[in-house]
Formats: structure tokens, C-alpha cells, sequence
């Protein structure tokens, strides 16, 4: 009793603060929802689904969306593609922006500053308007109805975030460390990679949680690039099999949604500590 008194006193002590606690849980609720009902609906019975009366709770959980899911026809090949050009797009876009990073913040040359103009002017150029022209790339190269369609532009697209946030952290890392390195002996691919590439791999990974469920959940280039090669598809194509009957199953819909939704889970609980440490700041002298 004696702790809620204190708890109380203190909350209106700092009002501003409750208000602001407050309005975190709320948002945070808000923003939980959909997730919410999503697993929900995986988990309801197609009779509750397709109800006129849906309600936020189901008293006959079912496992009959997600056997419907498992049994569709090359769904684990869909989910392999997926990985593959997840993993793919976070291993060569952090090693590519790595390396950019530290060019364009440790070393002076000509239009080094035009270089990091039009790196932010590309984030600004929205996907859709890019789809047809990298359509038409994709097929001149040969690479369309492959996985390759995917990853390449993924990779471009992820750079220029990823080179504008690491270079933040490659700049924090003091150049009195890398001279004392080399007065130490080493050279200047030594210091690159066992000295500066630890120091800034928590901007690493926060570049690739990003980069990664971009890439994962990605449906506008898969359905653009994947055309006649329905066996290169990645999940979020797979969601297509349970909307093309006219009587959708949504039962479906949200069970396979459901299920791609885990590995971005296992990914982020993976990396959560480094990407907490990587969003609050980086290394200072």
C-alpha cells in the first residue's frame, strides 16, 4: 500500500511524465493491434472468420489455416527463396556500404560531397516509380525470372541509407586510433577490419534490420521480375494462392502472413542488443 501511495504521489508530481508514459503504451497498443488480430484470425476457425460479427477473441482455436498453408504446393521453396535473398541483400549491402562509408568520411577526392548529395537524393526516389525502368535493365542483362532480379535491386536500394548511417559511426571512431594503429605496425586493411569493422558493426546492424525486412516482405519486385519462373517466387507471392479463388480464405492469408512474420521475429531477438546499441549512438573519443 505504501509503495502505490508513492507510485501515485510521484505520478502527479511529474504530470508530463505520466502523460508521456501513458502515450507510449497507448501507441505501442495501437501499433500491436493489427499484429494481434492477425495471429488471431490465423488461429480462428473459417466460420469465425468470414463472420459478419467479428470479435477480438476466439474461444475454438484451429490449427486448419496453417495446414492449409503447409500443404500448399512448393511453400518451402518460397520460403528458401525468401532467405536466400534476404541473407544475400544484408551480407553484400552492409559489406558494400562498409566500405563506401569509410571511403567517402577517411579519404579526400573530387566530388566527394556531389557523391553524398546523390546518395540522399536517392532515398528520395520512390520504388514504384523506379519498378518499370529496373524491368527493363533486369531484361536486357538476362536476369529476369531469376533470384538475381531480386537481389540486385535490393542491394541498390538499401546502399544509400546504409552508407549515410554508417558513415555517421566511421566519423565517431577517433583518427588518433587509426594513427596509433599504424604506428603500431599495422596496415591500413588490418586497422580496416580488426579495428574499425567491430567498432562500427552495431551501425551494421542496424542497417541490416532494416534492409532486411525490406527485403523480406518485399512484393512489388517479385511480382514485377518473377513472371514465368513461378519456382524462383518468394512468400509474399505465396499469399497470392489464397486470394485468387473468389471466395478469399483469409484464414489462409493471415496464417502464412503469420508465418513469415517469425523469422523477422527470430532475426530482430538475434540482433536486438546490437541494434539497440547501434540506434543510440557510436563510438566516442
Amino acid at each position: 500500500m505504501t509503495t502505490l501511495v508513492a507510485v501515485v504521489k510521484q505520478a502527479f508530481r511529474k504530470p508530463w511524465r505520466l502523460a508521456a508514459e501513458t502515450s507510449a503504451v497507448l501507441i505501442a497498443l495501437l501499433v500491436a493491434f493489427p499484429l494481434y488480430w492477425m495471429v488471431l484470425s490465423a488461429f480462428k476457425p473459417a466460420g469465425e472468420v468470414r463472420g459478419d460479427h467479428p470479435v477480438p477473441w476466439t474461444l475454438s482455436p484451429s490449427l486448419d489455416s496453417f495446414r492449409r498453408v503447409f500443404e500448399q504446393e512448393d511453400f518451402g521453396r518460397y520460403f528458401l527463396n525468401s532467405v536466400v535473398v534476404a541473407v544475400s541483400v544484408v551480407i553484400v549491402s552492409a559489406l558494400i556500404a562498409f566500405l563506401a562509408a569509410t571511403a567517402v568520411t577517411r579519404f579526400r577526392f573530387r566530388l566527394r560531397t556531389t557523391l553524398l548529395i546523390l546518395f540522399l537524393a536517392a532515398q528520395m526516389v520512390p520504388i514504384e516509380a523506379l519498378t518499370i525502368p529496373m524491368f527493363f535493365l533486369m531484361r536486357d542483362v538476362g536476369a529476369l525470372n531469376t533470384l538475381t532480379s531480386l537481389i540486385l535491386p535490393h542491394i541498390a536500394f538499401s546502399l544509400p541509407f546504409a552508407i549515410w548511417m554508417l558513415r555517421g559511426f566511421v566519423k565517431a571512431v577517433p583518427e588518433s586510433l587509426e594513427e596509433q594503429a599504424f604506428i603500431d605496425g599495422a596496415g591500413r586493411a588490418r586497422f580496416l577490419w580488426q579495428i574499425l569493422f567491430p567498432l562500427v558493426f552495431p551501425g551494421l546492424v542496424a542497417t541490416s534490420v532494416f534492409s532486411f525486412i525490406s527485403t523480406w516482405n518485399d512484393f512489388l519486385f517479385a511480382k514485377s521480375f518473377i513472371i514465368s519462373a513461378p519456382e524462383n517466387s518468394t512468400l509474399p507471392m505465396a499469399l497470392l494462392v489464397f486470394l485468387d479463388n473468389e471466395t478469399p480464405d483469409w484464414g489462409g492469408v493471415m496464417a502464412a502472413s503469420t508465418v513469415m512474420t517469425i523469422p523477422v521475429l527470430v532475426f530482430f531477438v538475434a540482433v536486438h542488443r546490437r541494434l539497440v546499441s547501434g540506434l543510440g549512438g557510436a563510438v566516442k573519443d
